[in-house]
């Protein structure tokens, strides 16, 4: 029964991050903690999940870099 539940609450975050990608990052950390709950429960973790918190990770951290190399120049004058 567990695992149907992280499957629904998963499905819910799906469409959350669809509906709304601007918080991504919030919704990543939610998929990060429903991934570690499950984890903690000795469920299997789906790897299609794991896969794309990596993907939602580097992404938030590849948008950080490009923020930071915007802002260098303008910062200097």
């Amino acid at each position: 029964m567990a695992l149907e539940q992280f499957r629904v609450q998963i499905a819910m975050l799906m469409d959350e991050i669809a509906k709304a990608p601007e918080d991504r990052h919030e919704l990543q950390e939610s998929l990060r903690e429903k991934l570690a709950e499950m984890q903690a429960m000795g469920l299997p973790l789906p790897h299609d999940l794991v896969d794309l918190e990596e993907y939602l990770e580097e992404d938030l951290e590849g948008a950080a870099r490009r923020r930071r190399g915007k802002a260098g120049p303008a910062a200097e004058e």
